[in-house]
């Protein structure tokens, strides 16, 4: 697939830079990494695990903040290293917002494996209550192990919560709790091997992969340049359907981008909404009353943004003429 993306880039971009390919940690292989892959540069992020666990470590104090008109608002940045041999190099970035946010869902996320444990425990002790009285007995150690992983499976809680030999109680570890905040919330590791770039556009590139997810999502979206629902059946015709779609979607983002240029920062619905809010109606009086030709008259006076819109992509020429 990269061979093909990279083809049809290079077939429809000549004399433009070369090709250099963005993904994130879920594409990562051997295949993906080699040097030869599409012959295109690359930009990816890496698991901790493959990402030089090291640079995870790296004290606050040694970040600096990355300040380029190409890539407003990034994050701050531990200095680049560059492995022997690997023919690239990697960066540890921090950023406070996606800090915050990671660690109210991981907040969350131990909510609910709390309760699912506090279920759990009830459970048990009606169980011990029965097999006092005579009933069925308590479930062996293996089964309510398997039980309480069940309730904590996620990739972090189960290293925060420490339960009891007997199984019936469970804590959490606020010390392993603020190693995990220091040590992974907020931080990614990118690797590139563009050395020839500077810290800040090889942040600037990963994060461009934000435009096409929005893409994927706007797609998605049932009211507004939705892919679905699709009645179609046959090859052909899903391929036009795709085709269509895609360039619905690609017009959409055109004009998003001429907004944005505008200093108007609307998503796809949002400026769809306020080029849909721009009315425009026409009094024609009883010939009898006429000393002119019926002009139009804008009876919704527009809202600023509306009138920007207007101006920007000449929704005047498709008013009616005198």
């Amino acid at each position: 697939m990269i061979d093909d993306l990279v083809d049809r880039y290079r077939s429809v971009a000549a004399g433009i830079e070369g090709a250099t390919i963005v993904y994130d940690a879920g594409q990562n292989s051997a295949a993906n990494h080699a040097p030869h892959r599409g012959g295109a540069d690359r930009v990816r992020r890496l698991p901790a695990a493959l990402g030089s666990p090291g640079l995870l470590t790296v004290p606050a104090d040694a970040y600096h903040r990355v300040d380029d008109p190409d890539c407003p608002g990034c994050a701050p940045t531990t200095p680049r290293s560059t492995p022997s041999g690997s023919g690239g190099g990697r960066f540890v970035t921090h950023s406070a917002s996606l800090h915050a946010a990671q660690s109210r869902g991981f907040d969350q996320t131990l909510d609910k494996a709390r309760d699912r444990l506090g279920a759990l425990q009830v459970r048990l002790a009606a169980r011990r209550t029965r097999r006092d009285r005579g009933g069925r007995g308590a479930r062996d150690r293996a089964d309510l192990r398997a039980a309480v992983g069940r309730r904590g499976a996620h990739r972090h809680p189960h290293r925060h919560h420490r339960r009891r030999s007997c199984g019936c109680g469970y804590r959490t570890d606020r010390h392993a709790r603020r190693q995990l905040e220091d040590r992974i919330f907020g931080k990614r590791i990118l690797f590139t091997n563009r050395t020839d770039w500077p810290v800040a556009r090889v942040i600037a590139a990963y994060r461009s992969q934000s435009d096409i997810e929005s893409g994927f999502r706007q797609l998605k979206d049932p009211q507004v340049i939705s892919f679905s629902p699709m009645h179609h059946w046959t090859d052909q015709k899903i391929r036009v359907h795709v085709f269509y779609s895609v360039l619905a979607l690609t017009i959409a983002h055109l004009m998003r981008r001429e907004a944005a240029d505008a200093g108007l920062h609307l998503s796809v619905r949002e400026l769809l909404a306020e080029l849909a809010g721009i009315e425009e109606t026409v009094l024609a009086l009883p010939r009898r009353h006429q000393r002119s030709p019926p002009r139009p008259t804008n009876a919704h006076r527009p809202q600023r943004h509306r009138r920007t819109t207007a101006r920007l992509f000449g929704i005047d020429r498709y008013a009616p003429t005198r």
